[in-house]
């Protein structure tokens, strides 16, 4: 038998009866059933797994191959050279934002410590698939292990809804500030500001541990070929032959709580926020106010933004190609705007730069 062969059952008595993998589904219909998994979500596919009565001996994936951006040679040069470099920038940019914080006491208020944490999550996020996709890009190498496919898939969906919520953190912040000013470092006590990090670090983290745990129990024997760049729930569930019934509704019901919850927080935010500053009477007043929120609004609607442009249109074809022009936003544009975003929009901001490039000048002479 061979090491990745499933066991398989049989009745030594009866030579008829089939072979049938321990632990897959019972093949005992009379006639070929379907499956249907409706779409509720944007990050949800429509799939269908056809069940056939005919015996056969499933073999267990050990390994899956990772399909990439393109499968073209000519494109294999350029799309590392174009990544590297904005993974190059997302790191350097972000990690000089969370410096100039640590380095700089002025920009030790709740906006700026919320403001390190994300720019520590870009840095996480871009991590977590860049480095995969260029070694792949670079070394031709397609080949990921089942036990690091679900490593990636836990890191990825921990610090992607993790950034989510930290842009509703970002929006809390920005209502206080601007509706209670004179309270605002009371109400944003760094007891408060732990709360409001440390409690979406808990449950996102609870989130991918229970998609990874019920991910780890399938069994793949549909084909081992991810049209992806990274391993995602959606794909590798493709790949399943198992019942994906309870994954699909766990998937469903962490999609509703940590999709919709972060929305509605910024945008219940902000409703407050514009409201509270069509009262200022001053046209000065009012710029001063909205400018505080500009660098959060554009990073804001840049994320909100491309999943809306890219999962609020009819099913296709190219439902992959829109995973991936949807991951590539989030996961590697975004994170490497960030540090633009918030460097040339605001002001403390520069300055702060301009002394920590200037702290890092002399040492070096």
């Amino acid at each position: 038998m061979e090491p990745n062969t499933k066991v398989c059952c049989k009745d030594s008595m009866d030579s008829h009866r089939t072979y049938r993998p321990v632990g897959s589904w019972d093949w005992s219909s009379g006639s070929d059933s379907q499956v249907y998994v409706t779409p509720f979500s944007p990050f949800f596919f429509h799939s269908r797994h056809r069940l056939s009565m005919e015996p056969e001996n499933h073999t267990a994936v050990s390994e899956f191959f990772l399909l990439g951006l393109s499968e073209k040679p000519e494109h294999q040069i350029f799309l590392f050279g174009l990544f590297l470099s904005m993974y190059l920038i997302t790191i350097f940019g972000n990690l000089l934002i969370v410096l100039a914080i640590i380095t700089d006491s002025h920009l030790h208020t709740p906006m700026y410590f919320f403001l390190s944490n994300l720019s520590l999550i870009d840095i996480l996020f871009s991590s977590t698939t860049v480095p995969k996709m260029l070694v792949n890009l670079w070394t031709r190498s397609q080949a990921v292990p089942f036990a690091g496919c679900l490593a990636k898939m836990y890191v990825f969906h921990l610090f992607g809804t993790m950034d989510s919520f930290l842009l509703a953190v970002m929006a809390i912040d920005r209502l206080v500030a601007i509706v209670h000013p004179l309270r605002y470092l009371a109400i944003m006590s760094p007891c408060v500001g732990g709360l409001l990090v440390g409690g979406p670090w808990l449950i996102t983290n609870l989130q991918s541990l229970m998609h990874t745990c019920l991910m780890a129990q399938l069994t793949f024997c549909a084909g081992s070929e991810i049209p992806h760049f990274f391993c995602d729930l959606m794909p590798l569930l493709k790949l399943s032959c198992s019942d994906t019934h309870t994954n699909e509704l766990v998937i469903f019901a962490f999609g509703i709580v940590m999709g919709i919850s972060p929305l509605a927080c910024i945008l219940l935010s902000y409703t407050c926020i514009f409201w509270a500053v069509f009262k200022i009477p001053s046209a000065q007043g009012k710029w001063k106010a909205f400018s505080t929120c500009s660098s959060h609004l554009t990073m804001v609607s840049l994320f909100y933004g491309t999943i809306f442009a890219v999962y609020l249109q009819p099913a296709s074809s190219a439902s992959s190609q829109k995973d991936k022009a949807a991951v590539l936003m989030c996961g590697v544009v975004i994170p490497m705007l960030n540090s633009f975003i918030y460097s040339l929009r605001n002001k403390d901001m520069k300055v702060a730069l301009r002394k920590l490039v200037g702290k890092a000048a002399p040492s070096q002479s």
